[in-house]
């Protein structure tokens, strides 16, 4: 799996282009794309980062960490998945930066989606679905979830977003409109972000694999 993880990761070089501000997501898999990217930095602009993790990947690597407010629209982001389905769909936020990593691909002219086979699914929703809570909120957020999906929240305990909130993932979802669900549940007062990238899709997956794959 990491072999399929670091050729999805250096396939997705091929998009980084003499002068780019790039955008970095998260992950063991954007892990391998930033060690690759310490190849060609002096060949960017510097990097936008969805997470302090990534950002000190970055730097040690000494490419130069951006703010995005300074930086205007970009014109790449490269980010991993929890699941794809075929119509590049993705549910993220396993490793607690989804709400960086959303406002990042919003931002973004082009979203290279990075994942490994095991992350391609027909439908989403065996990956519990990750939603950013104020902290204040969460038994309010998780009766509402329960209610408007049938869903079972459970609270990821221990851990801390990089904005200072807190993790619910969802259990037990078959999200077969995944835009609809992404909307309705960004109503609910007290979420920050939902871990469905639906509205706002990958442009472009490549798979790891033999051969890699890109779609």
């Amino acid at each position: 799996m990491s072999e399929g993880k670091r050729l999805a990761g250096e396939k997705a070089i091929e998009f980084v282009e003499d002068g780019m501000i790039v955008g970095v997501g998260t992950g063991s898999t954007v892990a391998f794309f930033i060690d690759a990217l310490a190849g060609i930095r002096d060949r960017i602009a510097g990097a936008v980062s969805s997470s302090e993790q990534s950002s000190e990947r970055l730097r040690g690597h000494g490419i130069e960490v951006l703010d995005l407010n300074a930086c205007g629209p970009i014109p790449l982001y490269v980010d991993g998945a929890d699941e794809c389905d075929r119509a590049k769909r993705l549910i993220k936020g396993g490793g607690a930066a989804l709400t960086r990593e959303k406002i990042i691909a919003e931002a973004a002219k082009t979203f290279v989606c990075i994942i490994d086979p095991s992350k391609e699914v027909e439908v989403l929703g065996r990956f519990p679905l990750p939603i950013e809570v104020i902290p204040m909120a969460r038994s309010l957020v998780a009766r509402e979830i329960v209610a408007r999906t049938g869903g079972h929240p459970a609270w990821r305990q221990g851990v801390q977003t990089d904005n200072g909130n807190w993790v619910l993932d969802i259990h037990g979802l078959a999200i077969t409109d995944p835009v609809s669900l992404e909307r309705e549940l960004n109503q609910i007062p007290g979420v920050v972000s939902v871990g469905l990238f639906a509205r706002r899709a990958a442009d472009v997956v490549i798979v790891g694999g033999d051969p890699v794959v890109v779609r």
